[in-house]
């Protein structure tokens, strides 16, 4: 008997030492991940306009610089990517209050610091955003015990954030998007701690995060009100507290007013600018049906462990569908076994900001659910509902769940490493196609250089969106590329100059102006809106 338990207490610490060696193995792939080949995939439309703002222009101010019917070398566009000469931080905010008023301004005042710092190159500019990740880590780790107080289950936790291709990908995204992880995980730690503690010190830490929150992306609010139904669900299932008087007088309610009284104004700034935003964000608005949703969410919330894509096809649903079960079992499992207030923080932070989202975009129309980067307020919550389902698991059935455990971190690492060494991804969106233009264009001008008749045609877009994707092409077009850039008025003589010009993503009154000009549009990257502008016969 004293044999088989010294056996048992043998293999036991053999298993629980293969458990804790994988997790560090994973955390530390996870963050080598973050920083390898940072600078391959294209700097898209999103990024380029960071930069923009960061560097103190306004996209106003280059458009009416750029499109005066004028040839412009491809590396000149690059100037705008640069701190712009006798700018300060005044500007950085200027060019967001005039054209961009969602966009709060904490991670463009820090992205302009960094790029003071380090200068623009891609890896200087998608460094940063790769480091406020690195926060995040330490974080979850700390939120994961404050619900569980269990070691193995917060480092799962950490392991799993570490190496989501979600998370991942938008660290490598010169964007506010890590630094919005972060104040999602900081801000929701903080929470619990205040709640548990009840020091008036600990409400203050959780009202300055929320304050960091709010000048950091507007979606910081689903976690807030998330927070507030928490809390209130909290005084009613777990204290049983009178809810009306304890509203008024909670240092939650103190909380929230203290950081809305320090964000007033940027508040005042976006009801002041509300067209401006409303009119930047009407993408949004399109209804694309309900199957479309349904799709991206899936694709969306399976994009935290596994990120194959396959294209619109029934194998990129499939090979997801084991990891939606993964979640819908972390569900059950957190609801059933873990304690009332535990339970009742993962659900709100998940289900809250996606119905938020959601609802409207199902009974009124709309795809702001179907954002990814949008959930970000209900992607920690998923992954410490599959953190606690592994930990509860993996001891007690230890050769199945080791074996999903492996399955999980094989997904994910499969998964960033195939991203890693791509062009482009899904999160490029708009931009998605262009390190294939760049190729064609650089190709062109290689066959063509003896004879300099290659030159590429564009003008601000159909909605001025060109500038951005024409900022983003700048970086991956080799130096003789040249681009005419025409007015809303098109000068056609210069035009006539050339026999056959390539023609970038052209809007509708350039397009008549080419036919007028007898010129048809033949073309070369249909779905990326690349075309030869050839005299008609």
């Amino acid at each position: 008997m004293g044999s088989t338990t010294h056996q048992d207490t043998s293999v036991n610490t053999k298993n629980s030492r293969w458990l804790m060696n994988l997790l560090a193995i994973g955390i530390l792939l996870g963050i080598g991940f973050r920083f390898f080949e940072i600078d391959r995939k294209l700097y898209w439309h999103d990024e380029a306009y960071t930069s923009i703002r960061a560097a103190g222009f306004t996209r106003q101010e280059i458009d009416d610089e750029l499109f005066q019917n004028r040839i412009v070398p491809a590396p000149e566009l690059q100037k705008y990517q640069q701190i712009k000469p006798g700018s300060t931080e005044a500007d950085t905010i200027r060019s967001l209050a005039l054209e961009d008023p969602q966009h709060p301004p904490l991670y463009f005042l820090m992205a302009r610091w960094w790029m003071q710092q380090f200068g623009s190159s891609l890896t200087a500019s998608r460094s940063w955003p790769a480091l406020l990740s690195l926060l995040s880590l330490p974080l979850m780790y700390a939120l994961a015990q404050e619900l569980f107080a269990s070691n193995l289950a917060a480092l799962l936790a950490t392991a799993l954030l570490a190496l989501s291709p979600f998370d991942i990908l938008f660290a490598q995204t010169a964007r506010q998007y890590s630094l919005l992880t972060a104040t999602v995980i900081g801000s929701s730690w903080l929470l619990l701690r205040a709640v548990r503690l009840r020091g008036w010190q600990d409400w203050v830490f959780y009202s300055l995060a929320i304050v960091v929150g709010f000048y950091t992306h507007p979606f910081f609010s689903l976690t807030l009100i998330g927070h507030g139904v928490f809390i209130i669900s909290y005084w009613l299932f777990v204290k049983k507290t009178k809810l009306p008087g304890h509203v008024t007088n909670s240092q939650f309610f103190l909380a929230v007013t203290a950081a809305l009284i320090l964000y007033i104004p940027w508040i005042y700034l976006l009801a002041t600018n509300l067209e401006r935003a409303s009119a930047t964000t009407d993408w949004t608005r399109l209804s694309p049906g309900w199957l479309y949703l349904v799709k991206l969410w899936t694709l969306s919330f399976t994009a935290l462990f596994f990120d194959f894509d396959f294209g619109d096809n029934i194998w990129t649903y499939l090979l997801r569908l084991p990891f939606l079960l993964l979640i819908a079992a972390a569900f059950y499992t957190i609801c059933r076994r873990v304690s009332t207030s535990t339970w009742l923080f993962i659900v709100t932070s998940i289900l809250v900001p996606f119905l938020i989202l959601a609802l409207p975009d199902l009974i009124l129309g709309g795809k702001r659910s179907a954002v990814s980067r949008y959930l970000i307020s209900c992607f920690p919550g998923v992954q410490l509902a599959v953190a606690y389902l592994l930990a509860s698991n993996v001891k007690t059935q230890q050769r199945l769940w080791q074996v999903i455990l492996a399955l999980v971190f094989t997904a994910s690492v499969a998964s960033c490493t195939v991203s890693a060494f791509s062009d482009t991804w899904w999160s490029k969106d708009l931009s998605y196609f262009n390190a294939e233009v760049a190729k064609i264009i650089n190709k062109e001008v290689i066959a063509n250089r003896s004879i300099k008749d290659t030159i590429v045609i564009s003008d601000r877009g159909n909605d001025f969106t060109n500038m951005g994707d024409l900022l983003s092409l700048s970086y991956l077009l080799d130096k003789e590329v040249r681009l005419m850039l025409l007015s809303q008025s098109p000068d056609m003589e210069m035009l006539n100059k050339y026999s056959a010009p390539l023609v970038f993503r052209p809007s509708e009154k350039l397009r008549s102006a080419l036919k007028q000009n007898q010129r048809r549009l033949e073309p070369i990257l249909q779905y990326a809106r690349l075309f030869r502008a050839r005299r008609a016969s």
